[in-house]
């Protein structure tokens, strides 16, 4: 399967689990995640062995010690990624809140609600943390998720999705609710963003070159940032 093909395939799965994704009670979405919490403390060994495989290709690549730290999974910050996944649970569930209702002089009342968006694209950089921040925010909010993170962390972020969907489906996740782009060609990264009839959204997480890459190919809408919001007060 070629790799135009291999991506399609990854959407029509998102879109056809998105479908039973907005189906899930708030009970049951924060059981997933729970289970998914579970999956992650449970099989950190597998995720730190396959870790040690990333960072040993960051040195022989000659990567800075700044990006490999960045790269690393310590017990603290496999730790913090399960507690994270813990506290986004316990969060109030924000599909399904009326933001505002009026009535019209005709008597029509109109209701703002929020409602999951359907197929959400992540793609990020190195940090491998962010594939379970973004896994665990999508399902809270009813969205399936594709998930495309840097080269860098290939093997760290299959092992971290390969534990949330156990826990998940475990748990009653509906199948293919979380997936991962298990390829680092830049190619998948131009269909992602072209598949207007199966992706609601592409939200990418990095550098202003990677914003602007994404920008430029896509079809789908993109919720994005180019230049950081660091801001350095002198008195």
């Amino acid at each position: 399967m070629n790799i135009q093909d291999s991506i399609r395939k990854l959407g029509d799965q998102a879109l056809a689990a998105s479908r039973r994704m907005v189906r899930l009670s708030s009970r049951k979405k924060n059981a997933i995640l729970l289970a998914m919490a579970d999956a992650v403390d449970r099989q950190r060994d597998v995720i730190q062995a396959a870790n040690a495989q990333d960072i040993d290709a960051a040195r022989a690549a000659g990567l800075s010690g700044a990006m490999i730290d960045r790269l690393t999974l310590t017990d603290a910050r496999i730790d913090a990624m399960v507690t994270g996944i813990r506290e986004v649970a316990a969060l109030a569930d924000p599909v399904g809140k009326k933001l505002w209702k009026r009535t019209r002089p005709n008597g029509l009342v109109i209701e703002k609600r929020r409602v999951p968006l359907g197929v959400i694209v992540i793609i990020y950089e190195s940090r491998p943390n962010v594939t379970a921040d973004a896994a665990v925010l999508c399902l809270k909010t009813a969205n399936a998720v594709i998930l495309r993170g840097g080269k860098e962390a290939f093997h760290s972020n299959l092992a971290i999705v390969r534990a949330l969907q156990e826990g998940g489906a475990a748990a009653g996740m509906p199948r293919h609710a979380v997936q991962l782009v298990e390829t680092t060609d830049r190619e998948a990264v131009r269909e992602l963003v072209q598949m207007d009839d199966r992706v609601d959204v592409v939200i990418p997480r990095g550098g202003e070159s990677l914003i602007r890459a994404v920008v430029d190919q896509a079809r789908v809408p993109v919720l994005k940032h180019y230049k950081g919001v660091c801001h350095v007060f002198v008195d």
